[in-house]
């Protein structure tokens, strides 16, 4: 599971076995993991995390979309 970055509280990876997926990042705080698809940015799983948490970590993955792409990228096209 490669960790694209951390802020805060937040993890934000992907699963090795995700390169059959659209472009997508889970984020992980604790025992709750979310899933956001990022083209275009929406939420597939809320993980338990509540409203708040999400608003602010898709504002992170706004912000980080182009990277976390580009990290995709290279980390499946090994």
């Amino acid at each position: 599971m490669p960790t694209v970055f951390r802020t805060g509280a937040y993890r934000y990876f992907f699963y090795a076995g995700d390169r059959d997926e659209p472009y997508h990042v889970h984020v992980e705080r604790d025992d709750k993991v979310a899933k956001f698809w990022l083209d275009p940015i929406r939420l597939h799983n809320s993980g338990g995390f509540n409203r708040l948490e999400l608003k602010q970590i898709r504002s992170i993955i706004e912000k980080k979309r182009e990277s976390i792409m580009e990290a995709w990228n290279e980390y499946f096209s090994r």
